[in-house]
């Protein structure tokens, strides 16, 4: 743009005020670490550029392993013959059927999945502001298991919409339940919901025990089997109502970032900013439950996934609290990497994930204590 300087920043006044988007450029104010300014069309907004760098690589190596995942099996396909398969109209049609019928809905799945664990686990962790604050360790996915076994031992029902309601009934009440037993004057304390989680689950797992043992040899040995959590078998049927539930989820959560985050500076701040905080607490575990239920109706309670991949991605971006985008990305990228484990070692992903995340689980104690020493 020429001319003389304040005509150039009345117009750029002007095209601000209509919204004109500006594209990218670095932040000019100091933040402690390097970023980068963006304005849209009624969007701006500041992204770190170590946050960006991490996005982009795990993006990358997510889409490594999809690759990988879709040219394994007992028909074994190059990487070359998966592209062509997935973007050639005239490719090979048995490779076709392959990819697209047979193991693209477990890729989608396996992504799917590792994003809802991961902002579920990273919604509870907010929440209670501590790093063991995951739905597998306060109860919430043994509630959803109990819901979805209820459905398939006592109702007999094996349809995918009939576990999903079951799981998300089950998520929702031990939620409820939970939630009332820490609360303590009219507050929630993080601890006090970790402690009250840990014996809930305790309980709902005697009880999963019982409905396995007292139900007949056939049914115990499927409600088992699904319970090691496994993505096979998973197809279309089961993936775009996924899909669109977790779409729907996503726009929620969406919604319940920016008071969330500010919970994360005390109660009291937050009602001082006009933040309600417990009808706030009330829909994100309304959220995060619905994610956990999601992935326990379509695949089996596969655990630590929602435990780690917070923790992981703001160990990687050097961020605190709420990293919603990193958390998701490391999600997929644990669960699509645990499944092509599985299936080279022929075990549900869901073993391979309580492999790695005991693991990982072992190693947070330890440092934690370290710390505390």
């Amino acid at each position: 743009m020429s001319g003389p300087a304040p005509v150039r920043e009345r117009l750029r006044d002007r095209m601000r005020a209509r919204g004109a988007s500006f594209g990218v450029t670095e932040a000019n104010l100091d933040h402690g670490y390097r970023a980068l300014n963006f304005r849209m069309r009624g969007l701006s907004g500041i992204v770190p550029v170590r946050s960006l760098v991490v996005c982009v690589i795990l993006a990358f190596a997510t889409i490594a392993l999809g690759v990988t995942s879709l040219s394994m099996g007992a028909y074994e396909l190059s990487p070359g013959q998966v592209f062509e398969a997935l973007f050639t109209l005239d490719a090979d049609s048995r490779a076709r059927l392959i990819v697209f019928e047979w193991r693209l809905p477990r890729l989608v799945f396996a992504v799917c999945c590792g994003i809802a664990l991961a902002v579920s686990g990273a919604i509870f962790q907010s929440l209670t502001r501590n790093p063991l604050g995951s739905p597998d360790i306060i109860g919430f996915s043994t509630g959803s298991y109990t819901g979805a076994i209820v459905v398939m031992l006592l109702l007999g029902s094996a349809r995918y919409l009939d576990i999903a309601a079951g799981a998300l009934i089950g998520g929702a009440v031990t939620a409820a339940i939970v939630y009332l037993l820490a609360v303590r004057r009219g507050t929630v304390g993080s601890f006090r919901l970790i402690i009250m989680g840990i014996g809930v689950a305790a309980l709902l797992g005697s009880i999963n025990s019982m409905l396995l043992l007292s139900s007949d040899v056939d049914s115990a040995m499927l409600a088992a089997v699904w319970a090691a959590g496994s993505l096979n078998g998973l197809g279309h049927e089961q993936l775009w109502p996924m899909v669109a539930m977790l779409a729907v989820l996503l726009v929620l959560v969406h919604l319940i970032v920016p008071p969330l985050r500010q919970l994360e500076l005390g109660d009291d701040a937050a009602r001082a900013l006009g933040i309600r905080a417990n009808r706030v607490r009330a829909a994100a575990v309304i959220v995060g439950v619905a994610l956990t239920a999601l992935v326990t109706a379509a695949a089996g309670p596969i655990a630590f996934v929602a435990l780690a991949a917070p923790q992981i991605a703001r160990r990687l971006v050097g961020g605190t609290g709420l990293v919603l985008i990193p958390s998701a990305l490391i999600g997929a990228f644990i669960l699509l990497g645990s499944d092509v484990t599985a299936q080279r070692l022929g075990f549900p992903v869901g073993v391979v994930t309580v492999i790695i995340g005991g693991a990982y689980l072992v190693w947070l104690l330890a440092s934690e204590y370290r710390r505390k020493k």
